[in-house]
């Protein structure tokens, strides 16, 4: 109904102007938008948001003053937010005297301050508004030479998100929220590409150049993200590029003189020059709302909230690495996460993700334990085995009663580069481990405790097998004695995990549409309604979920995204992950998912670990 409404709204304002859009070459003034207005924002309604040299105005769809606040601002951008309400508008200035911003509700008869954010520490040059995929609030701010900030508004208060590096010389800043993407103007070289959301490196394209890199010849100006595409100032040249939904393609050129500024107003591009506001409309050119089609929105996968976060690792650059999950005995929610760092060795973290523990035990790269392990005339026990990168070898750690940690010694093995590494209890008792190498190999090994003196266990090489690219996650399903390993290039297999009845490796799922190189971490989740396993699908930050048992039917994919309300940064890039049936209480009574996150942010920091409630993953798969 909403984006009914709007539409009719905007084939009004448009038929209104209809003498001034019969052809985009030949536009004519907006009578009450005058010269004197720098910045314009077109309101769903018809009334518009206009900045002059001494306040910020509200006018109605006739141009007259509404309301107004007296201040000296600029960079004005605009977001229309749907509620339960209907649709609010968030708008944000920049008081030029205090040096902060001002974000802003408009209302129906006057612009309200929300929240005046705390004073920028550099000279402001551009910003701009970004909508997520989760329909929260961000705000860009960029310095004259660079230095920029990402400001999360969404929740119980405004805060950093992430600092960002960007080009110097910055004119204008846009956000396409359709694609999440976050375009700059550097002035002297075009205009970049960079992905909004916050989480990864900050990769950028440049989309439209200044000879001899591209069709521009002056300086880049202003920029507008259109319905379906881009418009970007050729200051010198009097031209504004109209480029594609990817902004890869220049499909039309404006002649303007002296342009200054781009807005947008439903299909009409507005363009302020020495004579004032003038008017061009899309449609004809394709560039309008009716040309959108569903292919042209990239599809999004569910996006699930972190529950919980670890404190980050003590080092910086890519330090965590791999989790296993700790059950306590008799009382759930004091179990463990056991984590590697890989410039530090094992760290030891409790449900509200405080570190208790550390291990120094060097460069530890993947981890995996098992509990209540019986070799006859032993005690049970519960044992941690990860690899020791320098030492080319497993390292054991045994876990007593309250989760706690003790290095009990190393089994040697034949792996030059060893890597990941998971556990399996075979039927008949005892432990077994597979290892990797980065080079395909596999070594699959019996743990066995030693009868007495000297080093307390020892491993017996069962078998060797090989992929032929590099593997790194697998995990062992006890209940059904399957081995599940990724080859990072290829997919995820499955083989026989009992060394007495060896089996040939199938690809129970190939890189492809839901699973994006590399393939890393992976675990399985034994529930009432079902068996899964889960995998970390790095290329596109994403974790797939599969039927653990044959045929291995996919059942979804998902993101983790923002917990604004807890200040916990979404997921990017991951590594090693661990899934726990296991009801520790509260959110996590149908167990959890715990990932390590390859970039942490809110606010920038190590990377740590992230808590998801199953029940929230089953809700968002259908899995219940």
């Amino acid at each position: 109904m909403m984006l009914h409404t709007r539409f009719k709204q905007i084939m009004v304002f448009l038929l209104l102007l209809a003498p001034m859009l019969a052809h985009p070459a030949s536009a004519r003034g907006i009578g009450f938008l005058g010269k004197q207005y720098k910045e314009v924002a077109s309101l769903p309604d018809g009334r518009w948001l206009v900045l002059d040299k001494h306040a910020l105005r509200l006018l109605d769809a006739e141009g007259k003053t509404l309301h107004s606040l007296d201040v000296r601002a600029e960079h004005l951008d605009t977001r229309v937010i749907n509620s339960q309400a209907g649709a609010e508008v968030q708008a944000v200035v920049f008081d030029a005297d205090q040096q902060q911003n001002w974000i802003l509700q408009v209302e129906p008869q006057q612009i309200r301050i929300s929240r005046k954010l705390t004073p920028v520490s550099f000279a402001l040059q551009s910003q701009c508004l970004y909508r997520d995929a989760q329909q929260l609030s961000h705000l860009f701010m960029i310095a004259k030479d660079g230095q920029a900030e990402q400001w999360l508004l969404s929740g119980k208060t405004p805060v950093k998100l992430r600092n960002l590096a960007l080009p110097p010389e910055v004119e204008s800043c846009r956000v396409d929220d359709r694609q999440q993407a976050l375009y700059v103007s550097e002035a002297s070289f075009g205009v970049w590409r960079y992905a909004a959301n916050g989480e990864g490196i900050p990769e950028r394209t440049l989309v439209a150049g200044r000879q001899p890199r591209g069709e521009i010849t002056g300086e880049v100006g202003a920029l507008a993200v259109l319905p379906q595409g881009l418009a970007v100032i050729d200051a010198d040249d009097g031209r504004i590029h109209l480029l594609d939904a990817q902004a890869q393609v220049t499909l039309h050129d404006l002649r303007v003189p002296n342009a200054q500024a781009l807005a947008l107003a439903g299909d009409a591009l507005l363009v302020l020059n020495n004579v004032g506001w003038q008017a061009y409309d899309l449609q004809p050119l394709g560039l309008g709302q009716a040309s959108l089609h569903p292919a042209t929105v990239s599809r999004q996968l569910p996006l699930i909230m972190p529950r919980g976060q670890t404190e980050s690792v003590a080092r910086a650059g890519d330090a965590a690495d791999d989790p296993a999950i700790w059950v306590h005995p008799t009382q759930p929610a004091r179990s463990r996460i056991i984590a590697t760092n890989k410039k530090q060795g094992l760290l030891n973290y409790n449900l509200q993700g405080k570190q208790v523990q550390l291990v120094a035990a060097g460069r530890l790269n993947n981890v995996d334990l098992r509990q209540n392990i019986r070799w006859p005339g032993h005690k049970p026990s519960d044992l941690a085995i990860a690899t020791q990168r320098d030492e080319a070898a497993l390292a054991l750690f045994a876990l007593d009663g309250q989760g706690q940690l003790r290095d009990v010694g190393r089994i040697k093995t034949g792996l030059r580069d060893i890597y990941g590494t998971c556990l399996y209890q075979p039927p008949a008792g005892g432990l077994e481990v597979f290892a990797n190498d980065k080079d395909g190999r596999f070594e699959h090994y019996r743990v066995e405790p030693q009868a007495q003196g000297g080093q307390a266990y020892m491993g017996k090489l069962l078998r060797t097998f090989r992929t032929a690219g590099q593997p790194e996650g697998c995990v062992a399903d006890d209940q059904q004695q399957r081995l599940f390993y990724g080859e990072e290039k290829q997919g995820i297999w499955t083989m026989s995990a009992s060394a007495d009845q060896p089996s040939e490796p199938q690809l129970i799922m190939p890189v492809g549409e839901h699973l994006v190189a590399d393939v890393e971490g992976m675990g399985l989740y034994h529930g009432q309604n079902g068996s899964y396993l889960i995998a970390s699908s790095q290329g596109n930050s994403s974790f797939v979920v599969l039927d653990a048992n044959a045929p291995y039917a996919f059942r979804g994919a998902f993101r983790i995204g923002i917990n604004a309300e807890a200040g916990i940064d979404g997921v990017s890039d991951t590594d090693g992950l661990e899934v726990s049936q296991v009801n520790f209480g509260g959110v996590y009574r149908q167990g959890m998912l715990v990932v390590q996150d390859g970039y942490k942010r809110l606010p920038d920091g190590a990377q740590n670990f992230k808590l998801v409630a199953w029940e929230d993953i089953a809700r968002a798969l259908h899995l219940q």
